[in-house]
Order: structure tokens, then C-alpha cells, then sequence
């Protein structure tokens, strides 16, 4: 790989780092009882309120509807996430200066299997805790679920939920973009020496 491939490989590597300290994903609702919004942050290893109280009021309202409280103890890939983003910059910067191209791509090919997995198990998170309610709820809707939307906004009665990724997605972005980058000047190189 040439100089310019490995500080690109090393840089994705690197703009993973911002991940450990600022959230990457945002549910935000609003409601008659909520006209300001509530709503909460999810990082790679926490999950906090937009505001001081946002978590307590979301689940305030989770348990009217029958949905689980959500407390980040009970998420174990709130632990899980940090080690597999820390082997992702270990890898890229190993890789950077071993200089291999195929590490590159791995990586690459990695990035990607994970993403989606991430946004598989988001997708499942949502549902399950939209899905599985307590038949106990104090406000039951027959046929209703309350899972939020995977990106975008939806309406769930009067609640108006939206899923929006946020700064630490834009890392996310960087970084892969970087990646490819370095491997797409080791593609070009290639077909200049042909």
C-alpha cells in the first residue's frame, strides 16, 4: 500500500475514536404532554436523556402503554459495542502500518457486516420493547404497538417518535469513507501500472 493508502487506513481507524464520547443514534417524542419533546441519546455505551429528566418521562410513558422501562444495565451490547469499535481502530491502525491490502478490505467488508448488524439489532430492540407489552398496562389499544421507527418519524397514538442518526454517525461515515478511500487509490494504482 502506498504512504497516502496507510494515513487514510490509520485516519478510519481514528475517526472511530470521537464514538466513546458522543451519542451516534437520537429518539426524540412529542406529544400534548410533551410539547417540547423528550427524548434520549444512545452511544456506544450509554444511554441518556436530551434533557435531565427525558429518561425518567419515557419511561413514565412506557409504562402507561406497557412497555418495558428502559435502563441501559439491561442493553448488553451497551458493553459489547466498545470492545468491537476498540478492535476496529486497533485493526485499522495495525493495519495501516503493516500496509496490506487485503487487512484494508477486511476491514472494510467488516465495517459494513457490522453496520448492519447494528442496525438489525436496533431494529429488534425497537421491536421488542414495541411488541412484547404488558397485558397489565393501564392504557391498552387492541392491535397497537409502539415500536419506534428504525430512521425517520412515525405516529404511535399521540406520540410523535422519530430516529434520526446523529454527530457520532457522521464519525461512522468518515471513517468508512476514509477506508474506501485508501482502497480506491490502491485500485487506481493498480490500473495505472497496468
Amino acid at each position: 500500500m502506498s504512504t497516502r493508502s496507510r494515513i487514510l487506513f490509520m485516519l478510519a481507524g481514528l475517526l472511530l475514536i470521537p464514538l466513546y464520547f458522543m451519542p451516534f443514534w437520537s429518539i426524540s417524542m412529542t406529544a400534548p404532554q410533551y410539547p417540547e419533546g423528550i427524548g434520549m441519546y444512545i452511544s456506544i455505551n450509554d444511554l441518556q436523556g436530551h434533557n435531565r429528566h427525558d429518561l425518567q418521562s419515557i419511561n413514565t410513558l412506557n409504562h402507561y402503554i406497557g412497555m418495558k422501562e428502559i435502563h441501559k444495565e439491561d442493553i448488553p451490547e451497551l458493553r459489547i459495542i466498545p470492545w468491537i469499535v476498540a478492535g476496529m481502530i486497533a485493526l485499522a491502525l495495525a493495519g495501516g502500518l503493516i500496509g496490506k491490502k487485503g487487512i484494508l478490505t477486511g476491514w472494510l467488508i467488516l465495517f459494513v457486516l457490522l453496520s448492519i448488524a447494528g442496525l438489525l439489532d436496533y431494529w429488534y430492540w425497537g421491536y421488542d420493547y414495541g411488541h412484547n407489552l404488558n397485558p397489565q398496562a393501564p392504557i391498552k389499544v387492541p392491535g397497537m404497538s409502539y415500536q419506534p421507527p428504525l430512521i425517520g418519524s412515525k405516529q404511535l397514538l399521540n406520540i410523535r417518535a422519530s430516529s434520526w442518526p446523529t454527530w457520532g454517525s457522521g464519525f461512522l461515515v468518515l471513517s468508512f469513507g476514509s477506508a474506501a478511500a485508501a482502497l480506491y487509490m490502491e485500485k487506481i494504482k493498480k490500473w495505472i501500472r497496468k
